[in-house]
This record gives C-alpha cells, sequence and structure tokens, in this order.
C-alpha cells in the first residue's frame, strides 16, 4: 500500500463516527418527513447548535442528508427511518455499541487488567429485538443464496438452530415446498420468528421452540441442521459440544451445514473473516474465526463423516456441509 492509501484508512474512521452519532441521535428520523433547519433539529434534541450544525453539514456531505436553503432532511429515509420497513438504522446502532468495545482494543491486546469488561451487546430487550429486526432485513439475499447453494430437495425436516427472526428457515421452505422446519433460539427471539413467518404464511410448516443451545439438547428428528452466523461466538469447545448435539439431533445419513466466515489456513484471508476475528476478540470470551481445517476436525471429532467445503466466501456466505453416517 502506498501511504495516502495507509492514511485514507486510518481517518476511516472519522466518517464511521459520524454516522453512529448520527443514528444515536436519531437524525435520520428526525429529518425524514420534512426538511428542519439546524435551529429545529437542536431544539428536539436539546445539542449544542454550533456542534450540531457542524454534524448536520457533515452528514450531507457524505449524502446521508440533503442540505438546501439552510435546511436539513435525511436523503434515503427508506432505510435510515425507525419506522421504515427495511431500515438499517438499528443495525448501525448495534456498531454504535460495538464502537466502545473496540476502543479497548490495545489494551486487551497488552492484557491491561481490567481492559476486558463484560460486554452486553443488548441492555434492552427492544434494543435485541431492532437487532434481530434489522439482521432480516440484510440477510434475505444472502438467506436465499444460502438456500439455493444447499440444494436440500430431499430434505423433509429441517432445524434453524439460533434461527433469529427466521430468514434462513423461510429461504429454505421457499425452496423446497416439501419442507417442514423447527427454529430453535431464546424466548424473546421465537416470537419474533413466529410474527416474520406468520407474515409469510408459513407458521404452519415450522414448530417453534424456546431453548438454549449452550444449556440443551437441541430438539431431535431432523435431516437437516442448520448453524448459521453462530461458531464465530463460540470458542473450539463449545463449538465441538454444539456439533455433538446436532449429531444426536439429527437422524442417520442426516447433514449439518454450517454458514460462517472459513479461514483460509494462514488466517489473514478473507479479509473480512480476519477482521471480524476481532470483533469476536472484543466482544466475547472464547470467539473467533476458523479455518476450514479446524472445522473439519471438530465436526469428525462429533462424529460426522465427508466433511466439505461446499462454497467459499469473502462476507460470512462460506458453507460447509458434512454428514452423520
Amino acid at each position: 500500500m502506498n501511504p495516502q492509501d495507509i492514511l485514507k484508512s486510518a481517518q476511516s474512521f472519522m466518517e464511521c463516527r459520524i454516522l453512529l452519532t448520527a443514528a444515536e441521535m436519531n437524525l435520520f428520523s428526525i429529518l425524514k418527513d420534512s426538511p428542519l433547519t439546524a435551529e429545529d433539529v437542536a431544539a428536539k434534541t436539546g445539542s449544542n447548535l454550533r456542534a450540531l450544525t457542524m454534524v448536520l453539514d457533515a452528514l450531507a456531505a457524505m449524502e446521508l442528508l440533503t442540505k438546501e436553503n439552510g435546511t436539513y432532511r435525511c436523503a434515503d429515509a427508506a432505510v435510515l427511518s425507525d419506522d421504515a420497513p427495511n431500515s438499517v438504522l438499528p443495525m448501525i446502532r448495534h456498531m454504535a455499541s460495538l464502537w466502545h468495545r473496540w476502543s479497548h482494543l490495545t489494551d486487551i491486546v497488552k492484557n491491561v487488567e481490567g481492559a476486558k469488561k463484560e460486554f452486553e451487546f443488548f441492555r434492552k430487550p427492544e434494543e435485541m429485538r431492532a437487532f434481530i429486526g434489522a439482521m432480516h432485513v440484510v440477510s434475505g439475499p444472502l438467506a436465499r443464496k444460502t438456500a439455493a447453494v444447499a440444494r436440500a430437495e430431499s430434505s423433509r425436516a429441517l432445524l434453524d438452530v439460533g434461527g433469529g427472526s427466521g430468514s434462513y428457515t423461510i429461504a429454505f421452505l421457499k425452496a423446497v415446498p416439501e419442507m417442514k422446519a423447527t427454529i430453535f433460539d431464546l424466548p424473546d427471539v421465537i416470537e419474533m420468528s413466529r410474527e416474520r413467518l406468520q407474515e409469510e404464511g408459513l407458521l404452519g410448516r415450522t414448530t417453534l421452540v424456546a431453548g438454549d443451545f449452550y444449556e440443551q439438547e437441541l430438539p431431535a428428528g431432523a435431516d437437516l441442521v442448520l448453524i448459521s452466523a453462530i461458531i464465530h461466538s463460540n470458542s473450539p469447545e463449545q463449538n465441538l459440544d454444539l456439533y455433538s448435539k446436532a449429531f444426536r439431533a439429527l437422524t442417520p445419513r442426516g447433514r449439518i451445514l454450517i454458514r460462517d466466515h472459513v479461514m483460509e489456513p494462514d488466517r489473514a484471508r478473507p479479509r473480512g473473516g480476519a477482521i471480524f476475528a476481532i470483533n469476536m476478540l472484543v466482544g466475547t470470551d472464547g470467539g473467533g474465526t476458523y479455518t476450514y481445517k479446524e472445522i473439519e476436525n471438530d465436526l469428525t471429532s462429533a462424529g460426522f463423516i465427508n466433511v466439505r467445503l461446499i462454497q467459499q466466501g469473502e462476507q460470512m456466505d462460506a458453507i460447509v456441509e458434512a454428514f452423520k453416517p
């Protein structure tokens, strides 16, 4: 890299921080319906007028707001306001919460005492609900792609472990009309799954089971188990335990699919996976991103055979499959 590219990387936090502040202050929702002056927004938010004006101007420069005749308006309310059905605002707020954790990265790496304090991703139930909702918005295309790559036409009973809002269950059920599914997730999340599946007309083909896969066995009887975007949050020991539970839950000759980052042996590729590993370093006790060989070894230890990587990926879209004898 040349010096200018390196400096650009070092400065990239600036625009990121402006966007996160706007999300935390709910500026996009405030400015979604009609143009307002900086004085209007300051009155609504109790902000310092000079500081707020600078932030609004920067957002206009970033093309996230439009500015005309001294007034500002949200440039893309369809994805940036609270009440938009496809809003990514909850996800941006989640990134804002991670910002504070990432700020301790140097001290965590240097093993400074107290640097890695207990971290709650969701301080309130509504924050978790908003995050799961945002995940549903952004995961739709990837879920459909995963269902297509999986070639699950012969599967009849899907178990979606930690299925969230049901994005992947929805994609698989639409891809295979003969399939039924079970979603296993925490009680509060299960209620969100119920809403999404009802909206899609798929609730009748789905069984919703509330539980904690760290503490309980998985519902038995599936011929296809999906573990999507979970293993990066776990330590190797936790993943081996989860694979063993999946093995016990599967019928003979059943299949497991794991969708996550899968790292090259040098761990520097894919780039997204190497960077995401730092997110797990600062936010979990033992999480990280894993190489194919590590995943293969743990699946084999759990009893699976015929392990293979059926899709490589750059952005948490790699897929590993294995079979129960």
